[in-house]
């Protein structure tokens, strides 16, 4: 069977290590004759799992005392009304660098004054804006640190005169972040720690119950870190997934020996991409590219000349064993996701066949 190398962008490829205990929790989960879809989240074996998990995200981000971790469900999106429920009295800033941060400030002005501190909407959000003040009367900042569509990405912990709120849901955990420096952070699983299925927050105590406004039981925060994450019934086999995805993280030697390796990826990926003449990269500022989504097109040469070619290179690279690669059906074009678990050898293997492609098409 052909090896196949995932570059989607949706449902990431995870550690083999983490399938192969997910086949077993599936079969057998801890002894109990029952699988981990069948056990009860109230006993003991599941416990321990959740209680082990938090304690992984707290060491891998080194999360200080009065920060709790959540495991949610509803995806990143539901955060996006969760948050200004819960933190927003008056106003709120954002910075408008994608489709997901721009749905985020459109359900925060359900709850009061929004504003957009900047935004790079009119340049089809090829780069990430510069120049832009956080005011000083927000209740709140709101970042989106990778855009997934576009292919940017804040890679450094930004200083904010007030709080400040990212959605990480496609670059959590896939370098060292200093916690210290957000009130609140969210994401989705599905990109680099584990399936579809579960949101995680982790929220700093202080900033909760201080809005004017009363909270339904199931989106006050104050609920679920009373509950434990388990209020309802959590999750339970995404939040297993991210467990053993964490653990491998942990055996990898730790978020500093991960950036290394998406680093890594990432520079030999837009090494191709800037010497082949049959490619070009969208973001235009190379400070901004993102470590997770390369996004790249046909050049505009290749592209005058003979626009069918982005079709045949997907066609093409598809049977080189390459899957995921299709751009975003919003802006088209090719990108390739370069989550934790994608190996060094997959994007090798995109490089030769980029070098194939264009040799072919000479």
């Amino acid at each position: 069977m052909k090896k196949v190398h995932i570059f989607n962008a949706g449902p990431c490829k995870l550690p083999q290590p983490a399938i192969q205990a997910g086949i077993e929790a599936l079969k057998d989960f801890k002894g109990t004759g029952m699988s981990v879809i069948e056990i009860s989240h109230r006993t003991k074996e599941w416990e321990s799992i959740m209680n082990e998990t938090v304690a992984l995200w707290k060491e891998l981000y080194n999360i200080p005392e009065g920060y709790h971790v959540l495991f949610l469900g509803g995806g990143a999106s539901t955060q996006f009304c969760y948050v200004p429920y819960n933190l927003l009295n008056k106003k709120a800033a954002y910075l408008d660098t994608g489709v997901w941060a721009h749905k985020a400030a459109k359900e925060a002005k359900m709850f009061g004054e929004v504003e957009i501190v900047a935004s790079s909407e009119a340049d089809v959000y090829n780069h990430i804006p510069k120049g832009w003040k956080i005011p000083t009367d927000a209740d709140y900042f709101h970042i989106t640190t990778n855009n997934t569509i576009y292919g940017t990405e804040i890679k450094k912990d930004i200083d904010s005169p007030v709080t400040l709120v990212a959605d990480m849901s496609s670059d959590f955990m896939s370098r060292p972040v200093d916690v210290t420096k957000y009130g609140l952070i969210y994401g989705g699983a599905q990109k680099n720690v584990g399936p579809a299925g579960v949101t995680v927050v982790i929220v700093r105590e202080d900033l909760l119950g201080k809005v004017n406004r009363p909270l339904p039981t199931m989106i006050d925060y104050r609920t679920h870190i009373k509950g434990e994450s388990m209020f309802n019934t959590p999750p339970v086999f995404p939040i297993f997934m991210m467990h053993e995805t964490m653990k491998w993280i942990k055996d990898m030697g730790g978020l500093e020996v991960i950036q290394k390796r998406n680093e890594e990826k990432a520079a030999l990926l837009y090494g191709e991409i800037d010497a082949n003449p049959m490619f070009k990269g969208t973001v235009i500022d190379k400070e901004d590219r993102s470590l997770m989504n390369v996004c790249f097109v046909l050049s505009d040469e290749y592209k005058a000349k003979k626009p069918e070619l982005e079709a045949e290179f997907l066609a093409f690279a598809k049977e080189q064993g390459m899957a995921g690669l299709k751009g975003h059906r919003s802006v088209g074009g090719f990108r390739a996701s370069l989550y934790n678990a994608c190996e060094l050898e997959d994007v090798k293997a995109l490089v030769a066949c980029m070098q194939e492609f264009a040799k072919k098409n000479a």
